[in-house]
């Protein structure tokens, strides 16, 4: 039976953006797993499965609805034993955790202010007009003073990532010498800006960058088939 992913969009189907619904793609790919995706905007995520949750992704398995990205992985891994591990075991599922919360701390808010006005862009009348009272009640400033800082920053935050690039000088992948969960996590970040903005938050020579480009191959390219932000 194909595995629904309820995926975030904006106007556009066929571009679905959200960091943490890429983690849930990338983790059922890895899996070779057969899914589809349900194209979900903002305001119909309350919704979806008789509102099972307020956040995506959200995945239906036959009978068993699973929300969060990391608890979608953890379902994946015990309910698919023979398939591709995510975590390689105990360690590499506590490690995975590591990562994500050092992702959400360190890449999700540089990304998510400098691609705000592309993100609140992205969306139709009504949920550009949820997504901007939503987020400037956040941030407690307008969408465009958010982003207009993310210049002044950018250097930071690439300063910031430098545990990552030092590690890919010792392995290919966040993993080791192959993809993980963990790799899916950090991915999942850097492709929300790919597909929100063309605004570059990585240097072309960055090996992350090359990291990233393996990414985008992997699984046949399910993420690069995607087009970046023109």
């Amino acid at each position: 039976m194909t595995i629904l992913l309820y995926d975030l969009v904006g106007s556009d189907m066929t571009r679905p953006f959200s960091p943490h619904c890429w983690k849930a793609a990338m983790a059922l790919a890895h899996k070779r797993l057969d899914f589809s995706t349900v194209p979900t905007r903002f305001l119909e995520v309350p919704r979806i499965e008789g509102g099972v949750s307020n956040t995506v992704p959200v995945i239906r398995d036959g009978d068993t609805v699973t929300s969060d990205s990391f608890a979608i992985a953890l379902y994946l891994e015990q309910a698919y034993p023979d398939r591709p591990s995510l975590f390689s075991g105990a360690g590499g599922e506590a490690h995975a955790r590591f990562i994500e919360r050092w992702s959400q701390l360190t890449i999700h808010p540089y990304i998510g202010a400098a691609a705000l006005t592309a993100l609140h862009g992205m969306q139709d009348e009504a949920n550009a007009a949820y997504f901007r009272v939503s987020r400037e009640t956040r941030f407690g400033r307008t969408l465009e003073e958010v982003s207009s800082a993310r210049d002044a920053v950018l250097q930071g935050f690439r300063a910031s990532l430098e545990p990552l690039r030092s590690m890919l000088t010792y392995q290919p992948w966040i993993g080791g010498d192959r993809p993980l969960f963990a790799d899916y996590i950090v991915f999942g970040a850097l492709q929300w800006a790919r597909i929100a903005t063309p605004y570059q938050v990585l240097d072309a020579a960055d090996p992350i960058a090359a990291w990233f480009g393996r990414c985008l191959e992997l699984h046949d390219g399910l993420a690069g088939r995607v087009a970046a932000a023109a």
